[in-house]
């Protein structure tokens, strides 16, 4: 496939419809497949700087999580594990390489847990872990933005979001890439609309200990991403068996848009394998 024929811009979403809804997702590419999972204030969109180079040497499935993006928020109990589970049913693929940022991360750990023979590799990039004590400025962002859309100041709550996980803590905006808030606005924004009606409705992941997990795994996580997630990202990388830890210097926590030539360049040869 011309590599012209790979930008993003240029390829049709496709839904899979069911009585909940449908997922909308995107193929590009021909080769192994591999599944791009995005972060909780993201949407398929959040990978589009990274697919071309995917799409050399695979099939990359994008997709947007349910109330995520152009997916339907649920209208009843579902489980996202089962829903990656049906979209690869659907376009026909048993086994593939699964790569998860943030919330993203947690879904494919969690395919993983509940379909391990379907799992051909994991990459996981500064994704939570279920249960953490998270600190207090973790907690004073999460009553920030419980105030903010309480008072039904969704402009508030948006920019709360991009201050934790575009700018980080460690930096002011401008030394944060011209253009990368505006793009995420409006993820942000559907994601906040939706939240309430996708926490009704989910069902929680799979349980189990991630230490059973043989696949070969890849824990990514930004250096100047919020301290939490950069000792998630370490206590991962432990209990993973086998497990490889990459830093990106120059990401905070959405590590594919921020540095996707550096994360391309970790995932090529990884992928491989």
């Amino acid at each position: 496939m011309a590599r012209a024929l790979l930008h993003c811009e240029h390829l049709r979403m496709l839904t899979l419809t069911d009585d909940l809804g449908h997922l909308s997702y995107v193929v590009a590419g021909e080769g192994p497949p591999v599944v791009l999972v995005h972060a909780g204030v993201a949407d398929h969109r959040m990978w589009d700087a990274v697919v071309p180079d995917l799409a050399e040497r695979h099939t990359v499935i994008r997709y947007d999580l349910r109330g995520f993006g152009e997916s339907a928020p649920p209208t009843g109990p579902f489980d996202e594990s089962d829903d990656l589970r049906r979209l690869l049913d659907h376009l026909g693929h048993e086994r593939v390489r699964l790569v998860g940022a943030s919330w993203g991360g947690r879904v494919a750990l969690d395919f993983a847990l509940a379909h391990p023979t379907r799992v051909h590799s994991l990459a996981v990039l500064a994704p939570p872990w279920r249960g953490y004590h998270w600190s207090s400025e973790m907690v004073t962002y999460d009553e920030a933005e419980t105030a903010a859309l309480a008072s039904g100041d969704l402009d508030a709550a948006v920019r709360i979001n991009l201050d934790m996980w575009l700018r980080g803590p460690a930096r002011q905006w401008e030394d944060v890439a011209v253009g990368l808030a505006d793009r995420l606005r409006d993820p942000i924004r559907t994601s906040l609309v939706n939240q309430e009606t996708v926490g009704e409705h989910s069902r929680g992941g799979a349980t189990g200990d991630v230490a059973v997990v043989s696949v070969p795994t890849l824990v990514g996580i930004g250096k100047l991403d919020v301290p939490d997630f950069q000792d998630i990202a370490r206590r991962y990388a432990a209990e993973l068996p086998g497990a490889t830890l990459v830093e990106f210097p120059t990401a905070a926590h959405l590590i594919a848009l921020e540095a996707p030539a550096e994360l391309v360049s970790v995932l090529g040869p990884f992928l491989e394998r």
